[in-house]
Order: structure tokens, then C-alpha cells, then sequence
């Protein structure tokens, strides 16, 4: 028996990411916003390779070992993450041979950084915009002002602005609901805007999460925008109303191990080590995991009605399917499944298969 595929397999659709990561640029070049798009989603140096084809120059990352990673073919990158100060060593390395944003949202991590870092170092102040994570509220300028201060009085740390992340647009179901809570957003920067803008002119705003500037049009007091599950979207951005099934650029194939006919259920190879155990709430199955998509070749097209994957173990996948198409599979058969969270997809699985002589690896 001859199959492609023999274990749990991440398909990436080119021509799909490609498109995504041209309409984003664009978008951004129309608004005249920076583009610097985070990178943790696909964590490749070669699908990195396709932004630079359009002309960007800057990236972000959630980490230092993405940023190092990164480093040896970017050299401006902003580490959209509270800063580690236990990681200062790696900070230096990095800050002497690229152009290195950190992330803070505490005086004590200001004081830290001036003390400690060897090399000329932006730094933003994360602001909390609602989500209610990490970051300074917009309106505690005390805060703030005690962290310029400690800034303004480095010879290395260079203020670069405020940053946010609007990672409620999340909980979203509609695009109505992700542009109220954008719009907020908006509204809670542009002060900051207005009020620093003239004691740091260089200073800017950076703003970014996929559903945003998926669907906005106002970016009124923004400066740069940081999305990056746009590369890729997934099930998630589907039902959150950012995107359509039709731009969902991965997909997983998975052998299957067991066909329990009285069950109405196929067992793959595929569990929570390969798709990560997000799931979300569907309005006609209930929890799923991911999406049955028919499939041609290293192609994929139209969901299978009824086909949904319902439970995930370690490596067992669950996927329940009506009477009607449960004859039409047998053992060592593949499915084709979409996953809820692409970015924890791709992590799990590590490399990106588009053709039998391509593969993309990853970080």
C-alpha cells in the first residue's frame, strides 16, 4: 500500500499565504502604517524570505530565542513580550548586532535594563488596552512618567513608544464585535499620542492582533500594526469573523487507525501533541477540534458536512462522521483536518510539507 502520507502531517498551501501576507502588506501601505508583522505564528526563515519579497524590513517576535532565531536574517525586531531579566545576557548579544525592541511594564524592569544593558536598546511601554493581561492602563500616566524617567536618564535605553495588543478581539464572534472593541482601543492610544508625541517625536504607536487589522479601516493614531496569525488564519479567526474558511492557508493529514461504524467515529493519528488541545464552540456540533476538508492531492478544498473532530488525547484524534460518508473510508486512509489554533498547530508539527520536494522547516 502506497501513501504520502504516513504520519500526522502539516500541509501549507502557498499560493493561500502568499496572498495573505500581500493583502496584509498592502492594507498596511494603503493606511500608512509600519508593517512589522510577528512572526511567532509561522517561525520560519523562509516564509519570512516572502515578506521580504514585498518589501518588509521590520518583525516582531514573542520571544529572545525567536528573536536570535531571526537575527541572522533581520536586524530590526521587537520582542513583544514583558522582558525576562534573567535572559540580560542573550538581551546584550542581541542588542549589539541588531536593532532590538523590548517590552516593558514596570519601573523595576526600567531600572533593571539601565543598569544592566551594554548596547543602545528600544524600549516600548506596554499599554492595556482591555485585555486585561499585562501592560500600564492608558490613564495611569504616573506610572508612566516614572518609567520615562528612568529611560531619559540611560545612555543606552531609547524610549520607542507605546505598544498594545488587543487581544480581547478574541472573544469576538462578529466582525461588529471585533471593530467595537478595536475602536476602544484606538480611542484609549490616541491620547498617549497626542501627549508624548512632541517630547519624543521618534516615539510611535504600535498596535496590533489579527482580527483588528483583518477587518478595520480606522487606524486613526497608529503608527505600526503587529499582526501575525494572518499568515496562516484558522477555524478560531473563522468563527471570531475575521477571515473566511477559504483563506485558511494550513491544513493537518492524518492516517486513520480505526473506524468504529456503530459509533459514527474514526480514530487518527493525531491528538493533542499535533493539534494542541484548543478547541471551540460550534454552532452546529458543539465542541470541535478541527474541520474534515476534502482533499486532492497536497490541495484541499470544501468542508465534509458532518465531519468534525470531536476529542483529542495524546496522540488519538476523535473525529465523528455521518452514516453517509463513514463507508466511503477504510484503514491507512488520510483526513485532512482544519485546526482551531494555527499557531499551536504549526509549533506542535514543526515543519511545513507543500509538495513531495518542498519542505519548510521552522524553529
Amino acid at each position: 500500500m502506497k501513501q504520502s502520507f504516513i504520519k500526522p502531517t502539516l500541509l501549507l498551501d502557498e499560493c493561500k499565504c502568499r496572498e495573505n501576507i500581500k493583502t496584509m502588506a498592502l492594507k498596511a501601505k494603503q493606511k500608512g502604517l509600519i508593517f512589522r508583522p510577528h512572526f511567532k505564528t509561522h517561525q520560519s526563515l523562509e516564509i519570512g524570505e516572502w515578506y521580504k519579497e514585498l518589501g518588509v524590513d521590520k518583525i516582531t517576535v514573542s520571544s529572545l530565542e525567536m528573536a536570535e532565531y531571526f537575527s541572522s536574517e533581520w536586524n530590526d525586531i521587537t520582542v513583544a513580550f514583558p522582558v525576562n531579566i534573567l535572559e540580560i545576557d542573550t538581551i546584550n548579544s542581541l542588542a549589539k548586532k541588531i536593532t532590538l525592541n523590548l517590552l516593558i511594564e514596570s519601573k523595576d524592569a526600567a531600572l533593571f535594563l539601565k543598569e544592566n544593558v551594554k548596547y543602545a536598546l528600544g524600549i516600548f511601554i506596554k499599554i492595556d488596552v482591555g485585555y486585561n493581561r499585562v501592560g500600564v492602563k492608558p490613564d495611569n500616566t504616573h506610572l508612566i512618567e516614572e518609567i520615562l524617567e528612568v529611560i531619559d536618564a540611560s545612555e543606552s535605553l531609547k524610549f520607542s513608544g507605546f505598544l498594545a495588543h488587543a487581544g480581547h478581539t478574541y472573544n469576538c464572534r462578529s466582525k461588529e464585535e471585533i471593530l467595537q472593541i478595536h475602536e476602544k482601543a484606538v480611542r484609549c492610544l490616541h491620547p498617549l499620542k497626542l501627549k508624548y508625541e512632541s517630547r519624543y517625536p521618534d516615539s510611535i504607536i504600535s498596535y496590533g492582533d489579527t482580527p483588528s487589522c483583518s477587518v478595520a479601516e480606522n487606524f486613526e493614531g497608529i503608527d505600526e500594526i503587529r499582526p501575525g496569525n494572518f499568515v496562516f488564519y484558522d477555524l478560531a479567526q473563522v468563527q471570531i469573523g475575521s477571515t473566511t474558511i477559504d483563506y485558511i492557508a494550513i491544513a493537518v493529514v492524518c492516517p486513520i487507525v480505526a473506524i468504529y461504524k456503530e459509533r459514527k467515529e474514526i480514530v487518527i493519528y493525531g491528538g493533542g501533541v499535533h493539534f494542541s488541545k484548543d478547541c471551540l464552540e460550534d454552532e452546529h456540533y458543539g465542541a470541535i477540534c478541527g474541520k474534515v476538508v476534502e482533499r486532492d492531492q497536497d490541495k484541499w478544498g470544501n468542508e465534509i458536512p458532518g465531519m468534525y473532530l470531536k476529542k483529542l488525547s495524546q496522540e488519538h484524534g476523535i473525529v465523528h462522521v455521518p452514516d453517509s460518508e463513514i463507508d466511503n473510508y477504510k484503514l491507512g486512509d488520510c483526513l485532512t483536518i482544519l485546526p482551531v489554533h494555527a499557531c499551536m498547530t504549526a509549533n506542535e508539527l514543526k515543519s511545513y510539507y507543500i509538495a513531495p520536494d518542498k519542505t519548510i522547516l521552522r524553529l
